[in-house]
């Protein structure tokens, strides 16, 4: 956008001054910061003189001479463009619509080698959430356990159980019949606590809530 630049903060914005490189006939742009800004144009209008020979060349560049002797020889150097003087801009990175790499599984953050510290950001403070319950799921230390069971009162009664899943191929009666082996004895079946040997009489096939009883607490 066109506009007059004097008084313009360049703590707010980005103030280029007098632009002429290749299309750019001495125009005058702010641009605002921290905000997602889109140059659009015809062809040849210079959107790409500004966005990356104006705008990503001087910050490059200035940021490429913060840095000390030695690592300026590993970084390719950019020519001061052609404008009479950019204010408010920060260091720059420059992501082009052209292919860097022949392998097709490469992403901007492959590209940009952030992929990995992405991985690592999400796995340190993202919070995982549970597909079945829609809760978030927290890892409890010792701690939150006797927490939790304290607020028992004297006699009340806790199931601690696992929900049976059978293999491809098997059967529950085939399961129920292995887990008795195992050494279990008693399962629950939608409200009601059944011993393995009774629930083997009913026809509990097409049960849907059924899970293992692994242990039974009464609290004291």
């Amino acid at each position: 956008m066109n506009t007059t630049v004097l008084d313009v903060n360049p703590k707010e914005n980005i103030i280029i001054k007098g632009a002429k490189l290749h299309n750019l006939k001495n125009i005058d742009v702010v641009i605002p910061r921290n905000k997602l800004v889109v140059i659009t144009g015809l062809s040849g209008s210079g959107k790409s003189s500004l966005a990356f020979d104006t705008l990503y060349a001087e910050g490059q560049r200035r940021y490429v001479e913060s840095l000390s002797s030695y690592a300026r020889q590993f970084l390719g150097r950019l020519n001061k463009p052609k404008v009479d003087y950019i204010k408010g801009i920060a260091p720059a990175i420059a992501i082009e619509q052209k292919v860097n790499s022949t392998n097709p599984r490469s992403t901007v953050g492959t590209s940009t080698e952030i992929y990995d510290y992405l991985k690592l950001l999400f796995a340190r403070i993202g919070k995982t959430y549970s597909p079945v319950s829609g809760k978030e799921v927290k890892k409890h230390t010792v701690s939150d356990v006797i927490n939790y069971v304290s607020k028992f009162n004297e006699g009340d009664k806790m199931l601690l159980l696992s929900p049976i899943v059978l293999e491809e191929g098997r059967t529950i009666e085939n399961k129920l019949q292995t887990l008795q082996q195992q050494g279990y004895a008693r399962i629950k079946l939608n409200d009601d606590v059944l011993r393995i040997d009774d629930a083997l009489k009913q026809n509990i096939e097409s049960a849907k809530d059924l899970f293992l009883v692994v242990d039974r607490v009464v609290f004291k």
